[in-house]
């Protein structure tokens, strides 16, 4: 029941206060001491180096911003690596998880890879996950603190699954939620509110029909145009950017759809189904 929290941005920040909540002796250590002084608060001991942060814990949870930030911290002290298991859910490559991993285990350190999927409120709540990779092993050590944080996914022993995953998902989130922010601007430039439109935005994101439809389609190369094409799809996008383009509201985001929507027309394929850009999308 004892951990170290290194990084202690929103959701470092989260993970410490859930492990507190949960009865956890906790120890923290920050670039910024006085991002800690609630967590010290509420009695987390703040960590004087990072040496003292790792020797204080065999279970060390580091959030930070990149890998970058990970070398910049851990060698600070890298043979209080020794003994210890990080569960790193810095956001970064599958070939970076997969180096920092070996650079750990260099170092007698255990590194179980992670990406958290849900922002930091949704930490210590029921419900959630986050992708683990790495050590069967190490997981099922210290599921109890894992899951203290949120649900497990394990997806294997390579350390890079779990960077993978959520590199596709962050792919998939931004791109929708852009997607969102474009038609509020648009909605708003008509006079229409994000309030007012809120109902209809969550009915026109739910995408799951066409995520079970187009899996088994795009794994069998199935491209098929029963459903839409490509012709559809672009004759439809260019009403989005003349009806933006009335209102003022910068088109690039549409246009840069439309204009992959028409690399495949180019190709051949305007009959296809828009799982075809699986194929135009790998150049």
């Amino acid at each position: 029941m004892s951990v170290t929290v290194i990084g202690l941005g929103p959701m470092g920040h989260a993970m410490a206060a859930a492990y507190l909540d949960k009865g956890y002796d906790v120890t923290v250590w920050n670039r910024t001491a006085r991002k800690a002084g609630d967590l010290v608060a509420r009695g987390a001991r703040l960590a004087p180096s990072v040496e003292a942060a790792l020797r204080a814990n065999e279970l060390v949870v580091l959030s930070l911003t990149g890998y970058d930030a990970v070398y910049a911290v851990l060698e600070q002290a890298p043979e209080a690596l020794a003994g210890r298991t990080v569960v790193n859910l810095t956001s970064d490559t599958p070939d970076q998880a997969r180096t920092a991993a070996e650079w750990v285990a260099g170092h007698g350190g255990t590194q179980i890879t992670g990406g958290v999927q849900t922002p930091p409120p949704g930490i210590g709540a029921p419900g959630t996950s986050t992708y683990y990779s790495g050590p069967a092993g190490a997981v099922e050590t210290h599921r109890a603190a894992l899951e203290a944080l949120t649900g497990i996914d394990y997806l294997g022993e390579d350390p890079g699954l779990a960077a993978l995953y959520y590199q596709i998902g962050i792919d998939m989130f931004w791109t929708g939620l852009v997607g969102y922010l474009h038609g509020q601007t648009v909605a708003r430039a008509y006079g229409v509110s994000a309030r007012q439109f809120r109902e209809h935005a969550v009915k026109s994101m739910d995408f799951r029909y066409f995520v079970e439809l187009y899996a088994p389609r795009i794994d069998a190369g199935d491209h098929s145009g029963d459903m839409e094409n490509l012709g559809m799809a672009a004759a439809s996008l260019e009403h989005v950017v003349r009806t933006a383009e009335a209102a003022g509201v910068d088109v690039a985001i549409p246009r840069a759809m439309l204009d992959t929507f028409r690399r495949g027309i180019a190709a051949g394929h305007g009959r296809d189904s828009l799982t075809r850009l699986a194929d135009v999308l790998r150049g």
